[in-house]
């Protein structure tokens, strides 16, 4: 049966509401006249309403970074360095972008990923399990003869990281240009949230979108080395979520006392950045008030694995952001909460976030 060009071009669209004419034209090896010229007849004949168009109390939180395939390996006795240690291995899904996005969609907020992922089993599987918890994936780049993103985690007998090897380089294809023609989702967020595995260029394309469109934008660190890719210019930045390890790489030098700290973060934002979160593992959290550093204690628990804590703790902030609340020391509270109960279990997102994990602090708000 004859498809016609149209009829191609009208399931690329149903397929991904997001897609540009650039990309239809080139799958469909059409010019971009001709891509025009079809949209404006889908239109007419009302089959187009309207490409991306999403109603304000619906619109989503978008996340732009990493997913991954995560690998956990977790010894059975104190770890003995420099020879083979018995171990336990599980492989989950990860990636903080990931990570925060299916935290997001499980406290019930609508949500977005924007990532790249290989043609493998590996790529279809995570995309299969995030849209299973409600993550949308429409705008996400599908690398041909390409493996899909991984970290692998190397655990001690407490569940605490002793080493992590990520294989991540297919992120650099998340280039300004790909960034650039997902702007209609882009625009159409009520928070974007991107994570620092993205190159360079395309964090300072998000700066520069969030300036011109007053969609609030937060940025998370994942590493100390990748804080190279956090532009000089935080004109635009709504929030950097950041560890006091972070916080020393992008200073230049240690920061031992929170006056160091304080002075680090009061730097971020002569650099344009409006709050800065400073997270300092088991002990608690710093974040920005009016001229000043607020301290918050983290919660004390049982720790039965850290992978993904710092995720649930940054998604429970971009929620409560989402939700138009400018109160720091709230969000930050609720992140703990949410780290808390990641924390103590053993997945990656805890099944303990639910809708209405935060409902009687929203009730009270």
């Amino acid at each position: 049966m004859f498809i016609t060009k149209k009829e191609q071009l009208y399931e690329l669209i149903r397929a991904n509401p997001f897609i540009s004419q650039q990309e239809m034209a080139d799958q469909l090896g059409l010019s971009r006249s001709a891509v025009a010229g079809h949209v404006a007849s889908l239109i007419r004949e009302r089959r187009l309403l309207g490409r991306a168009y999403v109603l304000p109390d619906e619109r989503p939180v978008l996340c732009l970074g990493a997913a991954n395939l995560d690998r956990k390996l977790r010894p059975a006795a104190p770890l003995q360095m420099g020879t083979s240690n018995p171990a336990s291995a599980e492989e989950t899904f990860g990636g903080v972008a990931r990570n925060i996005a299916e935290n997001i969609a499980r406290l019930g907020m609508p949500c977005a990923l924007i990532t790249a992922l290989g043609s493998d089993a590996a790529g279809q599987a995570l995309r299969s399990y995030a849209e299973a918890a409600g993550v949308d994936m429409s705008g996400t780049l599908r690398l041909p003869n390409t493996h899909t993103g991984t970290y692998t985690a190397v655990l001690d007998a407490g569940g605490e990281m002793v080493v992590a090897l990520a294989d991540m380089a297919l992120y650099e294809q998340l280039t300004p240009e790909f960034i650039a023609s997902r702007q209609p989702q882009r625009n159409a967020a009520s928070l974007v949230v991107a994570d620092l595995n993205l190159p360079l260029d395309s964090i300072a394309l998000l700066l520069s979108d969030a300036r011109d469109s007053g969609v609030p934008l937060v940025l998370v660190a994942v590493s100390q080395p990748k804080m190279a890719r956090l532009p000089q210019d935080l004109r635009g930045l709504r929030l950097l979520i950041l560890n006091r390890g972070e916080l020393e790489a992008r200073a230049g030098r240690a920061l031992p006392t929170e006056a160091d700290v304080r002075e680090a973060c009061r730097s971020l934002q002569a650099q344009g950045a409006q709050d800065i979160i400073v997270t300092c593992g088991a002990a608690g959290v710093y974040h920005t008030i009016p001229g000043d550093l607020q301290w918050l204690p983290a919660h004390d628990v049982d720790v039965v694995d850290v992978t993904g804590a710092g995720d649930a703790f940054s998604a429970a902030i971009c929620w409560t952001l989402a939700q138009g609340a400018a109160d720091l020391t709230l969000a930050c509270e609720r992140g703990l909460h949410a780290a808390s109960l990641t924390l103590q279990s053993s997945q990656t997102v805890s099944p303990a976030l639910t809708p209405g994990l935060f409902a009687t602090a929203t009730e009270q708000d």
